[in-house]
């Protein structure tokens, strides 16, 4: 079951570098122990959100498969009273925000790993963004569409890789046909909703291709890959070659 590999190096990775990134452009953009409205969009197992919580920040989780919702209340309520009052998770879709929150209602809005999944992003980019106090941050995380040959290629696939220069759209690993984003259309999305790109990362760089089964090493050689992974993402050109793209908006 592929909930098995949430656990593993590829997730570790990309969870972490997440958070790091995260972290960092919300203690630029807020005070310090400032305690943030958070709204985790298609949150999947609540790994952000919790984590989120944890930290001191009210968290609303929209979670619209039925099975994640059920994992992400399984960890919830595994965590202490004062952390379980902080979170709220509702099922519903990441395209009907409107219906359950008014708007300038969140001090954060994530949206991870969602966006393949939705055919015309661009609505509900837009409501994401409505979501938003004034000053708010908008993180993203996307497929890089620049970098769709380099999993088939790294991997031996040259058909792969050459088929993948032309298109963006790439079967994931749960067999699905979805799409990819670029940075530059991105950029211009996000400066067209008023949430213009105050930041943007790269996400597993090194990584990409480990299987989902692959387990964690050792604390010193996992911090090594991290600290690789970390560097990577921040600098040119490796970070437009990533996997995934970390985008950070900020509504004006």
């Amino acid at each position: 079951m592929w909930l098995k590999g949430l656990g593993g190096l590829r997730n570790t990775v990309r969870q972490e570098l997440v958070a790091r990134q995260l972290d960092e452009q919300i203690a630029a953009r807020f005070p310090v122990g400032q305690r943030l409205r958070v709204l985790d969009v298609g949150m999947g197992q609540g790994t952000q959100a919790l984590r989120l919580a944890r930290a001191g920040h009210t968290v609303t989780g929209l979670e619209s498969d039925a099975e994640m919702l059920r994992v992400a209340k399984e960890a919830l309520g595994s965590e202490p009273a004062g952390i379980r009052e902080r979170v709220r998770l509702i099922e519903g879709n990441g395209l009907d925000t409107g219906v359950h929150f008014l708007p300038g209602s969140f001090d954060v809005v994530l949206c991870h790993g969602v966006l393949m999944y939705v055919r015309d992003p661009d609505a509900m980019l837009a409501g994401l963004a409505r979501m938003l106090a004034p000053g708010g941050l908008l993180s993203l995380l996307v497929r890089n569409a620049d970098a769709l040959a380099m999993r088939p290629g790294t991997a031996g696939d040259w058909d792969g890789a050459l088929a993948a220069f032309d298109t963006d759209t790439y079967t994931n690993r749960l067999g699905l046909t979805v799409r990819a984003d670029r940075l530059d259309a991105l950029t211009a999305t996000l400066a067209g909703i008023a949430a213009p790109l105050h930041a943007w990362y790269g996400v597993r760089v090194f990584t990409d291709n480990v299987s989902n089964d692959v387990e964690l090493p050792a604390a010193a050689e996992l911090e090594q890959v991290l600290a690789a992974e970390d560097r990577a993402g921040r600098t040119d050109p490796y970070r437009r070659v990533a996997a995934l793209l970390h985008l950070c908006g900020v509504r004006g």
